[in-house]
């Protein structure tokens, strides 16, 4: 666990090439890339082993949402050939043991320092180096900086009165304990009914005495129909490797954007409708042409959903607070389960809809309502994350004339292409905002962002150059294009976190990209000897 490592020295006047904040897929893999160049790197790690976002979210039933074989690296054959994955949705463990394989693998845990948090990167002017700064006394020189810190890696702490109060166990999804936590026979409140609720509350109701199931928004999800991977379907994915990393590469999307105007209807939305229900999760929503840019259209795919739901929950009342309403499917990141509706049949679960009967507070027994207080013996926060840019933000980063990122971002977050922001050289953010991001593969796109990053600093080395750095005219200009792809569309109608709408006094910005053809993008700035980019 975190914290329990062997005192080590500080490292202090220790000069780098590279340093790597994070030790999870992106910075795994950008320690790795930043070797093959030649490059001396340093990695910190708040945690105490690698895996990032899969090191700490260890609570029941966590698992990825993207079909295992496709939640994988591509920049090793061998890799992809001798890991094999058991189920189409992988589980935290595995998932875990696939990260501490690639460490050990490539031999990357030498080059990070872990239980050790960044707190501070500061840009020197003269000599074109960041000096970055750790809780354990290190201070290293750098000339680049890349921060792998990861989109859901700093939880929400609950903004509910009382919290602190309560007498028994409380946990957070997103900081589990490692050595687990046994419901058997107790009173389990879960608070919130975000993707890590959702796949934790069936498992907790098998062993529970009781769950309370606390719910103010009800989220959209589709059945995982979890299963074994068979050989079969393994080596087909093997198969055909070298076409599926070659389309990665060449910036192809798998469901290629429809015309604008192109209403899909009929029997052609029956069989897309019907292919929700078909264990494929998200990739089945992103089949749909349109779906985020035609509301009657959404509407009759969510009411087709709404359906499904009231036919899976017994208790009529309970299916209807169950249904989400008011936004669009895919506004808020649908989740995908394993019986999480039919949970809710279960007569040791109950629902309570907090748009009826809202939480007052916590008190030193349970939860109180407007309808009352029940008492429990355990609570579960599954309150969700600060996205995006609440890992970047908890640290002092400071770039041109002392400018923090926090004054930088002060109206919400700003950057070239989700990789670079102006005024901050030679720092990269990996899966950054204005980039894809949380509505792509993120194992896919982090591997583009690292190879793009590593190409570019050996760009800016070949060229002799001191610094690499976002032009603020060419950032603007993202920016408004940025927004423009995101203009008219359904995302822009719910508060979610890809808007930071689920954390107080966060700017109201919608972060990722959703325009066409991000990585060929990045790839022709690049061409153009980085368009956009200055270098002095």
């Amino acid at each position: 666990m975190a914290g329990n490592a062997a005192p080590r020295t500080a490292l202090k006047g220790s000069s780098v090439d590279v340093v790597v904040v994070g030790a999870g897929f992106g910075g795994l893999y950008m320690v790795h890339k930043a070797r093959e160049a030649g490059l001396s790197v340093q990695g910190f790690e708040a945690g105490g082993g690698v895996g990032g976002t899969w090191y700490w979210n260890r609570y029941p039933g966590a698992r990825c949402d993207i079909p295992s074989l496709f939640y994988s690296f591509t920049w090793s054959e061998e890799l992809a050939r001798e890991w094999r994955w058991s189920e189409k949705y992988a589980p935290q463990p595995e998932i875990l043991r696939y990260a501490e394989h690639i460490a050990d693998r490539f031999d990357l845990r030498p080059a990070f320092h872990f239980n050790t948090r960044v707190e501070s990167a500061v840009f020197d002017e003269a000599t074109a180096r960041w000096t970055v700064r750790t809780d354990q006394g290190d201070e290293v020189s750098a000339r680049w900086v890349v921060m792998a810190t990861g989109c859901l890696s700093v939880p929400k702490n609950p903004d509910i009165p009382g919290a602190d109060r309560f007498k028994g166990e409380t946990h957070l999804t997103g900081l589990w304990p490692h050595e687990g936590v046994d419901f058997t026979g107790k009173r389990v409140a879960v608070i919130g009914t975000g993707s890590s609720a959702i796949q934790s509350i069936p498992l907790i109701a098998r062993d529970a005495a009781q769950v309370t199931v606390f719910q103010r928004t009800p989220n959209f999800s589709l059945p995982a129909l979890n299963s074994p991977l068979s050989d079969a379907e393994v080596d087909g994915y093997l198969e055909g490797f070298t076409g599926y990393r070659d389309m990665l590469r060449s910036g192809q999307s798998i469901f290629p954007a429809p015309p604008p105007d192109y209403r899909v209807q009929g029997e052609e939305l029956e069989t897309l409708k019907s292919g929700l229900w078909n264990g494929m999760g998200l990739m089945s929503l992103f089949a749909i042409p349109n779906l985020m840019r035609m509301p009657d259209l959404n509407e009759e795919v969510c009411e087709h959903v709404r359906d499904r739901v009231r036919q899976m929950v017994r208790d009529p009342e309970v299916a209807e607070r169950l249904v989400p309403r008011g936004y669009a499917i895919g506004a808020k990141r649908p989740c995908v389960d394993t019986d999480y509706y039919a949970t809710f049949n279960r007569d040791n679960v109950r629902l309570v809809d907090l748009r009826e009967t809202p939480i007052e507070t916590i008190t030193k027994m349970g939860v109180r309502t407007t309808a009352g207080e029940t008492p429990f013996d355990v609570i579960v926060f599954a309150t969700g994350f600060d996205a995006m840019t609440g890992a970047l933000l908890k640290m002092d980063i400071r770039g041109r004339d002392g400018r923090t990122l926090g004054e930088a971002w002060a109206e919400g977050p700003k950057t070239y292409l989700g990789l670079m922001v102006a005024g901050f050289p030679n720092l990269f953010t990996v899966t950054g905002p204005g980039s894809p991001s949380v509505l792509s593969n993120m194992i896919s796109s982090i591997e583009q962002h690292i190879d793009w990053i590593d190409n570019a600093i050996t760009w800016a080395n070949g060229r002799q150059a001191r610094t690499l750095e976002a032009d603020p005219s060419a950032q603007e200009a993202w920016v408004a294009h940025v927004n423009e792809a995101a203009e008219g569309s359904l995302y822009l109608d719910a508060a979610s976190w890809y808007m930071g709408a689920n954390v107080p006094g966060k700017p109201r910005v919608f972060m990722p990209y959703i325009g066409e053809g991000y990585k060929i993008r990045i790839d022709e700035v690049a061409a153009r000897d980085y368009e956009g980019f200055r270098t002095e």
